[in-house]
């Protein structure tokens, strides 16, 4: 069985890699893969467009009319038909007063047309000049979503004539491509035959013809091959990983995990239970590939942003939980890498809408070694302690609704969250220490009481009072995971709060569409916590122990 599930899961991952893609029509994922220079890193087109697509829409493609359409089909459209371009249904405006202000009556739309919005282009100018004048700090909800949906135009009107998007190479590095309109111009120091070809390419799009559009690719693909060996491998492969959604199929594959180990608790088999620690190793180890990959394409450790955070706490989570498997060998280790890998991957889904994930950094984070040291281990910190947390919440559910959890089996779960929270509070106070030295080099200060190195502190304290109140005998086994749930409520507040705060030298990823999320995760906690503190008559496992006892 442990054979068959290992080739179901090589199957469901290897399958989309040796379909071809079709001859007929356009060969649009071959222009997908051309390098671009946009935004200050060189990405493959394909990237490009499916950012830009998804802060405009919040998808990567989007029906008109029953038909599906990619990215890169909308951008070519955008920049050679935009008449039909401006037909397509991409705008999300969800917000009611802004729909009111667009004169939006159909409540079941979601997604509207350019189109569409500009019929009521002036009252929507008049508004977002409000919005600009008025200081930040005073602006209400309605003001903020029409000064966003200002931004998603701004945005769409400008790629149309891709004046942002470096298509041509004049030189190595950055600074070294045009946009296409700058060296058809001939402004362009060295005049490109990338550029003519370009322009073809655009013509033969704008016409149909599919043979000369498709010629056209290939000759760029073979020109910047030549020219950018180095630029053009990367912008493939990373185009590649767009297509695929490596990280949505190992989602996918996290959700299977936690079924193949529910199942074998409900069957008491043991093979099943094989069989999903096995499956839960490969996906882990595809994981992995996925952040190597990252770090390849973008020459950066493995953390640099939230959404890259979220992806790799939860690697780290995984990692953990197949230790506590290969320690216990109960499923519990499974269920919980299986439950806090598809979390934060689906956290990491939530934050891939703000644009392209593996962004150029600020300056003040322009720094591999620190990347690599601090954040990657007080980011450690921030998956034990989420892991410690999860594992609370399991011994409050199956205590309070189940009768599974025996004496011993508390006592073996306790263990794991203590275990767990030593962890989390090494990897915590030793990332907070090499957090203040890079700010001693940065800043010319060791500690500031800037709202995220107060979170971090707050997790280490955390910790440690945990710790300390499990040895002191103020709490036992329920004490210890109830004051572990809490720490999943200071973990996110550290790791998300102080970035809504939008406050400190710290707020790199300041986004307020998440707080109704996080705030909702606080009440669940929370909740949890109080189901935990029931009086112990009521829950169902200490029923279960004094009908056994009598």
């Amino acid at each position: 069985m442990v054979l068959v599930t290992i080739l179901l899961g090589l199957a469901y991952l290897l399958v989309p890699l040796v379909e071809r893609r079709s001859a007929d029509g356009f060969d649009i994922g071959r222009v997908g893969e051309l390098p671009v220079s946009y935004a200050g890193r060189i990405k493959p087109l394909d990237s490009v467009a499916r950012n830009s697509l998804m802060i405009i829409s919040g998808r990567q493609s989007f029906k008109n009319d029953g038909v599906k359409t990619d990215a890169v089909t909308w951008l070519l459209d955008l920049h050679t038909r935009s008449g039909l371009a401006n037909s397509y249904p991409v705008f999300r405006v969800d917000h009611p007063g802004v729909r009111a202000l667009m004169g939006i009556e159909d409540i079941n739309a979601k997604r509207f047309s350019y189109d569409t919005l500009m019929q009521r282009g002036n009252e929507l100018q008049a508004q977002l000049v409000q919005a600009q004048t008025t200081p930040k700090t005073d602006r209400d909800l309605m003001q903020n979503k029409v000064l966003e949906l200002g931004n998603q135009l701004s945005l769409y009107q400008t790629l149309s004539g891709l004046f942002t998007i470096h298509l041509v190479p004049t030189g190595p590095g950055h600074q070294g491509w045009e946009p296409l309109h700058t060296t058809m111009r001939g402004d362009s120091q060295t005049g490109s035959e990338v550029a003519r070809t370009y322009t073809a390419l655009f013509d033969a799009y704008k016409q149909g013809d599919i043979g000369s559009f498709n010629q056209h690719a290939v000759t760029l693909g073979k020109a910047l091959q030549v020219s950018h060996p180095g630029d053009t491998s990367k912008a493939v492969l990373e185009a590649e990983l767009n297509r695929y959604g490596l990280f949505h199929r190992t989602l996918v594959l996290y959700v299977v995990v936690g079924l193949l180990v529910l199942f074998s608790w409900l069957r008491s088999s043991e093979p099943m239970r094989l069989s999903a620690t096995s499956l839960l190793v490969l996906v882990w180890l595809v994981h992995t590939l996925g952040i190597v990959i990252r770090v390849y394409l973008s020459g950066r450790p493995p953390v640099t942003n939230l959404y890259s955070s979220a992806i790799f706490i939860g690697w780290g989570c995984v990692l953990l939980c197949l230790i506590l498997e290969y320690l216990f060998r109960d499923g519990i280790g499974s269920v919980s890498g299986a439950a806090t890998g598809f979390l934060t991957l689906l956290v990491a889904q939530g934050l891939s809408g703000s644009g392209d994930s593996m962004a150029v950094l600020q300056a003040v984070l322009d720094t591999n070694f620190w990347l690599a040291t601090h954040v990657v281990v007080i980011t450690l910190g921030y998956a034990s302690t989420y892991l410690a947390g999860f594992l609370g919440v399991l011994y409050v559910l199956r205590g309070v609704f189940t009768r599974t959890l025996g004496k011993n089996e508390a006592r073996q779960l306790a263990q794991r969250i203590y275990g767990i929270i030593c962890f989390a509070t090494l990897f915590s106070f030793v990332g907070t220490i090499l957090g203040g030295i890079w700010a001693d080099q940065s800043w010319g200060r060791f500690w500031g009481w800037d709202p995220k190195e107060n979170g971090a502190l707050i997790i280490v304290l955390w910790n440690a009072l945990v710790l300390h109140a499990r040895w002191g005998g103020v709490v036992k086994y329920r004490g210890l995971a109830v004051l572990a749930i809490f720490g999943s409520v200071v973990t996110s507040w550290s790791w998300f709060g102080v970035n809504m705060l939008g406050r400190g030298l710290h707020s790199y990823g300041f986004m307020d569409s998440a707080v109704s999320w996080l705030m909702l995760f606080v009440v669940s906690q929370l909740l949890l916590m109080g189901v935990g503190l029931l009086p112990e008559k009521v829950w169902r496992s200490r029923a279960a122990r004094v009908l056994r006892s009598g």
